[in-house]
């Protein structure tokens, strides 16, 4: 196990904001779980499990968390097949981007809808990551993770994953993902690259892909109702304060145009949510997160 002393999280997250922690414990294998909570212990703090930091709004200063990074690189491979489907192995610190080419490489399908994502396979599955009609929890065979109980393996049947949220023994966060099996189907190489082509070419279009952001600050109310048309309507498509804006392109989108920080962010946040509330009556739950936490 590695240690950084005093990492600065504006390094470490896709938004380029942030303070500075404790520390950074960077967990490269099995033998790094072992000491992981007596060293915890010692240096105090919250522990904040972070991948490539694409879903992070950190808060400025000196902040109260030390950070761990699940770094366990082994993988993409493929692992066997179970009922038809085609069993992908990938350890938490695998980019998504890499397991994708992987699959489209190896012609098996399903999770070519995730395409542009720019997190780890550690983190996407943790916050159950979707995009175009695909959620990663949806093509999970099995799970490796550690928690109070120590290493242990949890198969698909015992995730508990809802819209941007996995749940296992009714815990959201206390756990760390160290691998995940995936299962996958066959298909033609050209058509899973096709769509993977023409779903990142969507995307581009419509989001600021390119753009330090941390992707959509606002879960969507509901289908009908995305969180983007009601940010729209309420006159944040655009709108700017201290370095940050809400994207030109998807008024969901929250970019850091280069000099903004987490005090502008938070309170441009907490303003959207407050007239999206007056005028529509709806309460935006917070997609990104934020930590230290601080809405409800």
């Amino acid at each position: 196990m590695r240690e950084i002393a005093s990492p600065q999280l504006a390094q470490r997250t896709t938004l380029h904001l942030g303070g500075t922690a404790i520390a950074e414990l960077i967990l490269e294998g099995p033998e790094d779980i072992v000491p992981l909570s007596r060293r915890l212990r010692a240096l105090g703090g919250t522990p904040v499990v972070l991948g490539a930091g694409s879903n992070i709004l950190a808060q400025d200063g000196d902040l109260p968390l030390v950070l761990i990074r699940p770094l366990f690189m082994q993988g993409p491979e493929v692992i066997g097949e179970k009922e038809g489907r085609v069993l992908v192995r990938a350890g938490a610190g695998m980019p998504l981007p890499r397991l994708l080419r992987f699959c489209a490489e190896q012609g098996l399908a399903g999770l070519e809808g995730l395409v542009g994502i720019p997190g780890t396979v550690g983190g996407a599955v943790a916050m159950n990551a979707g995009s175009f009609g695909v959620e990663v929890c949806e093509k999970i065979e099995n799970l490796q993770i550690v928690d109070a109980d120590g290493v242990r393996a949890v198969a698909s049947c015992a995730l508990q994953y809802a819209y941007r949220s996995l749940c296992i023994d009714e815990k959201k966060n206390d756990f760390i993902v160290l691998e995940a099996t995936f299962g996958l189907t066959r298909a033609a190489r050209d058509g899973i690259t096709n769509r993977m082509r023409h779903n990142f070419f969507e995307k581009k279009s419509k989001q600021p892909v390119t753009a330090w952001s941390a992707g959509c600050v606002f879960k969507n109310p509901s289908a009908e109702l995305p969180a983007g048309k009601l940010l729209d309507q309420a006159g944040f498509k655009g709108k700017k304060m201290g370095g940050m804006a809400f994207s030109t392109l998807h008024a969901n989108f929250m970019i850091n145009e280069g000099r903004g920080s987490a005090k502008a962010a938070l309170a441009l946040l907490q303003e959207a949510r407050e007239t999206v509330r007056e005028r529509f009556g709806v309460v935006l739950e917070p997609e990104v997160r934020i930590i230290p936490c601080l809405f409800p």
